[in-house]
């Protein structure tokens, strides 16, 4: 069976934009199937993680846009990557290239080069591949405490973003600059504007012949946010 490509792109907050992964994963692996995992902000179960893990086979490969979206901390990830390693599943961080499963694998691949498991010797064949479990031991070892500092290094760039987001809108606050929409402000929007004026001339209440239902039909629009565009062009907002 033919290996697969698949990208998978997650995000952990109603705020975070999923598009920002697919494109940089598309942008380096244009053939990459995505595989997209929504906040539902009540459960903290995959369903596209789980169906995607239980069809993967040997060679198949997954790339991440970095490594925190393979999993929600640095021990469920690290148990993840050793178990698909241990597959021969390929993983790809584009942010963290230096823990991609092609690093490790070649580093496994060189120290069985140097190293002949069959000498015709049973005692020296038993210690070579004793040194072989042993390199691959230590290999993995390796690999876990790099995916652990990978964790730790995105958690840290998200709390100093954090952080200077904060500190930007207390200066902002006490420079007397308003920070978002003051109370009773309306925002306007092309999407707002467009969409009011498709109602002035669909609605029979305006300009048009059609009912509320039909014109929330054509436009698309919810129905709280079609008789909050109504009221406001009622009250000439």
């Amino acid at each position: 069976m033919k290996s697969r490509v698949y990208g998978y792109v997650r995000v952990s907050t109603v705020k975070q934009k999923i598009e920002r992964q697919i494109e940089n994963i598309k942008n380096k692996y244009p053939e990459a199937v995505i595989i997209a995992e929504s906040y539902t902000g009540t459960k903290m179960d995959r369903p596209a993680w789980n169906k995607l893990y239980k069809q993967l086979k040997k060679g198949d490969t997954i790339i991440f846009d970095e490594v925190s979206r393979m999993s929600r901390n640095a021990e469920e990830g690290f148990e993840t990557y050793k178990t698909l390693f241990e597959m021969g599943v390929n993983l790809i961080f584009i942010k963290e290239p230096h823990i991609n499963t092609s690093v490790y694998r070649d580093k496994l691949q060189q120290q069985a080069d140097k190293i002949s498991s069959n000498t015709g010797s049973k005692a020296t064949d038993k210690l070579l591949n004793s040194i072989m479990s042993a390199l691959h031991e230590y290999t993995i070892d390796l690999a876990k405490e790099q995916i652990e500092l990978a964790f730790k290094t995105a958690q840290a760039e998200v709390d100093f973003i954090h952080i200077r987001t904060s500190e930007g809108v207390r200066r902002a606050q006490a420079n007397g600059k308003q920070i978002g929409i003051q109370k009773g402000q309306k925002l306007t929007t092309k999407k707002s504007i467009a969409m009011k004026t498709r109602i002035k001339e669909l609605s029979k209440d305006f300009e048009g012949t059609n009912t509320d239902s039909e014109v929330m039909k054509i436009t698309g629009l919810a129905r709280n946010t079609y008789y909050k565009y109504k009221r406001e062009l009622k009250e000439g907002v």
